[in-house]
């Protein structure tokens, strides 16, 4: 019988390991420093014309909600409403694609398995 048998402590690919894992932790620096980047961020929308403007942090809370005088309409209210919630919304919207474009250009050519 042969002594000795399996000697080294990996058996084949263990550079390419090690390749996984560096390439696996620069792509989580990479995100951390990108979430960190959009948080940063604002995102601005408006809806009715320009009398309602909303501003979104890239944490997605709104943090600035303009509205002119011209769109305060006592008997009208539900189109202010309507006017707020369409001025946050598309913020909102545009703080998921930018986040999502980043992404994308972040992970692009990456197959995660998922």
């Amino acid at each position: 019988m042969a002594k000795g048998g399996f000697r080294g402590g990996s058996y084949g690919g263990g550079g390419m390991n090690k390749n996984m894992i560096k390439q696996a932790q620069k792509l989580q620096s990479d995100m951390m420093k990108m979430q960190t980047e959009m948080e940063e961020q604002s995102y601005t929308a408006q809806s009715g014309g320009g009398v309602v403007t909303a501003v979104i942090s890239g944490k997605r809370e709104l943090t600035q909600l303009v509205i002119e005088p011209d769109a305060v309409d006592p008997e009208d209210v539900e189109m202010l409403q309507d006017l707020v919630m369409a001025a946050v919304n598309e913020a909102l919207r545009k703080a998921e694609a930018s986040m999502s474009e980043s992404m994308s250009k972040l992970t692009g050519g990456l197959n995660l398995g998922f």
